[in-house]
């Protein structure tokens, strides 16, 4: 399994990339994103969710954590309110290395 630098590389240049596969192949079948107030629950609720989701870019700034259990704070800009916008994304995945849970918040300044 990659390392968590890699793995969160990996999937933002997957998140930006024209091709989606690209990106759904990082989610396990029973994936669970909560994002924006909402659940998406498995791989075709993850795969609608995204498809709403406008063209933008990451700049990745921080990430800590675990193979399996991590967390990446990056900022993300494109034409939508509030542009741009730092995110956090906390990140669980399976021992394949699949993203089993997604929760993506607000980063808090502290």
């Amino acid at each position: 399994m990659q390392d968590i630098e890699q793995f969160a590389e990996e999937y933002f240049a997957a998140a930006a990339d024209a091709d989606r596969e690209r990106y759904f192949a990082l989610f396990g079948d029973d994936v669970v994103v909560h994002d924006d107030g909402r659940t998406h629950r498995g791989l075709a609720a993850v795969r609608q969710w995204r498809n709403e989701v406008p063209p933008v870019r990451y700049d990745l700034r921080k990430v800590a954590g675990t193979v399996t259990a991590c967390q990446a704070v990056t900022e993300i800009s494109g034409h939508f309110p509030g542009s741009p916008v730092t995110l956090r994304f906390t990140f669980t995945r399976d021992a394949q290395g699949k993203i089993t849970l997604l929760d993506i918040t607000p980063e808090t300044q502290t």
